[in-house]
């Protein structure tokens, strides 16, 4: 899975630009009308996408890992606490900044 340069960043999720999707996946269910890439821990705001030409995938070992697909047109990722961003469209990975504590390694709280 080659990784082109194109990447975005809002908050603690980070979306890579990518050739292609692993061989299989699992189509994860719209919230509300919306493609959820990640909710806040402590806010309970989600990084989310409204456009109906976005769907989001999951991979059996991908960990904190999917996988977005943008079909057509200009889609937005909006989040109540960052700026919004343009997604082209495209094949995206989507990965959960993690950090360390000395309890675990977890996903940043957002």
């Amino acid at each position: 899975m080659k990784t082109n340069s194109i990447h975005y960043r809002q908050g603690d999720v980070l979306i890579q630009r990518i050739g292609s999707f692993p061989s299989t996946l699992t189509p994860v269910a719209r919230e509300n009308g919306k493609v959820v890439l990640a909710h806040g821990e402590v806010t309970g705001h989600a990084h989310a996408i409204a456009s109906p030409n976005a769907d989001l995938y999951s991979a059996v070992d991908s960990g904190s890992v999917t996988f977005l697909e943008i079909r057509s047109a200009l889609a937005e990722l909006c989040h109540e606490e960052h700026a919004t961003i343009a997604l082209q469209p495209g094949k995206y990975r989507v990965t959960r900044q993690r950090e360390y504590s000395p309890e675990a390694i977890r996903n940043v709280a957002d």
